[in-house]
């Protein structure tokens, strides 16, 4: 069984499409509380700020964890991240600005450019690098990992490359647009579908003054992640490099994200359904139980992942 499935913009309505921006929520959810994430470094020295980390999987599951990258520096990204393993989870990487080459050891190879997403389902185990194809200029953009249920955390792995052109806009009546990653927002779907923990993934432009508004099923776990201006979101401000997490008020039917500000917004709102299952990490696995980390451990050290 594919992990994923992805929709092919030609049939969803188009890459564009137009709605009502504010009509769509009647009762939006508040803002829980604010996070700050805090900057740090992976692969061979790439510098990024974490969001979500492992103080927050419970909270936010199925979401395990989110960098932004953002830097116009090439000390800051040029190294990039070597070869390294994956088990038991999702990445998914869109990158906002740069280019980027992944390939792993089960032959996938893809380049990330601007606009563009990538979505791995690591499954049962993959060996993977992801080094930058730019000496310069800017590079930015987000990955998230995503849980995978306890019969899926050995799974086939699987790797998608989207490109920009597939990614469907929604155009919004007041202004601005959504790029719909994954979900469905004013009826444009998203590019991927997940089976198991029915993600949303969105990325909002807003001028000034403009809103947008959206569904969220009353279960999901959701945040709202400000990359450019401020966000108004349950009446408080998410400024840039700052993540809401939204209440899960269970009269609550979705979320309102405008633009108070005098310069553009852009964020993205992540959700994702909850798997209640126990979440074992160490490193680059995600399993159920200890023992499960211990046979990945050996399963790497012995060349039997990817």
């Amino acid at each position: 069984m594919s992990i994923f499935t992805t929709t092919d913009a030609a049939t969803s309505g188009g890459s564009t499409a137009t709605t009502s921006p504010v009509t769509a929520v009647a009762n939006p959810r508040r803002v829980e509380r604010i996070v700050i994430g805090h900057p740090t470094s992976d692969g061979a020295g790439v510098k990024l700020t974490r969001v979500i980390d492992h103080r927050l999987q419970r909270r936010l599951d199925p979401l395990l964890m989110l960098d932004n990258f953002s830097s116009d520096s090439p000390d800051d990204y040029v190294a990039g991240f070597p070869d390294h393993p994956h088990r038991g989870f999702q990445t998914v990487t869109y990158m906002i600005q740069g280019r980027m080459r992944h390939r792993d050891s089960a032959g996938h190879e893809g380049l990330l450019e601007n606009g563009s997403v990538q979505w791995m389902n690591a499954g049962s185990g993959l060996i993977h690098s992801e080094m930058p194809e730019q000496e310069d200029g800017r590079m930015e953009g987000f990955q998230l990992w995503i849980n995978l249920p306890s019969h899926q955390k050995l799974s086939a792995p699987a790797y998608q490359d989207i490109a920009p052109a597939e990614v469907p806009e929604l155009q919004l009546a007041g202004g601005g647009l959504v790029r719909v990653i994954a979900g469905e927002a004013g009826g444009v779907r998203g590019a991927v579908r997940g089976e198991f923990t029915e993600p949303v993934y969105l990325d909002v432009h807003l001028p000034p003054g403009a809103r947008f508004a959206q569904p969220l099923p009353a279960g999901h776990n959701a945040v709202v992640a400000t990359y450019r201006g401020t966000a108004t979101v349950g009446g408080e401000a998410v400024e840039s490099a700052r993540m809401a997490i939204l209440a899960n008020d269970t009269a609550a039917d979705g979320v309102v994200i405008a633009n108070d500000g005098p310069d553009e917004l852009r964020a993205v709102l992540i959700a994702g359904k909850p798997l209640n299952e126990p979440i074992v990490q160490y490193g680059p696995f995600v399993m159920n139980t200890q023992e499960e980390i211990v046979q990945a451990i050996a399963d790497y050290r012995e060349g039997r992942m990817g």
